[in-house]
């Protein structure tokens, strides 16, 4: 992933999670993962394919996402991923942990020096 010039390092398992949250806006294929991250974080993630299969391999051998083979929007087949009932739950688990950590590193930044 990188943020404009610079490489934006994330905590391990934020890609999982974020691509967790895509694939429950419904069915879609991977390239169009990474362009809807982009796009949705006003263009400062930008996840590279060498990352992007991997974890879209990981999550799908965990049983939290299930995928297709349907064509695409340029009538090219492409795999389609959808969210499967357990990787609903670890999404809503997930969301709990960053928004307990959120808070947390928001308090420690806040804090007079």
């Amino acid at each position: 992933m990188a943020a404009d010039s610079q490489k934006a390092d994330l905590l391990q398992g934020t890609l999982d999670v974020l691509i967790l949250k895509v694939v429950a806006l419904g069915p879609i294929h991977g390239y169009a993962i990474a362009q809807r991250l982009q796009q949705m974080s006003g263009a400062v993630l930008q996840v590279q394919q060498g990352s992007l299969y991997p974890a879209l391999h990981r999550l799908e051998k965990r049983r939290w996402l299930r995928a297709e083979w349907a064509a695409s929007d340029t009538g090219r087949e492409a795999r389609f991923y959808s969210l499967t009932r357990l990787g609903r739950k670890q999404l809503e688990e997930q969301r709990a942990y960053w928004d307990r950590v959120s808070a947390a590193i928001s308090g420690i930044l806040s804090t007079a020096e």
